[in-house]
């Protein structure tokens, strides 16, 4: 399952997820934000030890200022309520998958 994350909802579902989280920044107009998104899918459906979230970038351009988002897609790891690593552009799901390790 896949969250879709807001202001409102960030600080309860990932700040302080006890699961490790990947966050997903993307955009409906970004090319390899479409082309990553089956990938994020398929992470979010076959873990369950690993929360996965999406932040829309044009609907949430606070939560991209308080993360330094600057090119997208931009995928974040959260642990504990800390960004542990950041990947920026598309990555295949095996790539993304060592991120979280």
């Amino acid at each position: 399952m896949i969250t879709n994350i807001t202001k409102d909802n960030f600080e309860a579902e990932v700040l302080q997820s006890e699961k490790p989280v990947l966050v997903d920044f993307w955009a409906s107009w970004c090319g390899p934000c479409k082309m990553i998104a089956p990938e994020v899918e398929q992470i979010a459906m076959e873990r369950d030890d690993i929360k996965v979230c999406k932040v829309n970038v044009d609907e949430e351009g606070e939560l991209s200022i308080r993360y330094g988002v600057m090119s997208i897609p931009t995928l974040l790891i959260f642990q504990n309520g800390e960004v542990v690593t950041t990947a920026i552009g598309y990555r295949k799901k095996d790539e993304i998958l060592d991120l979280l390790k």
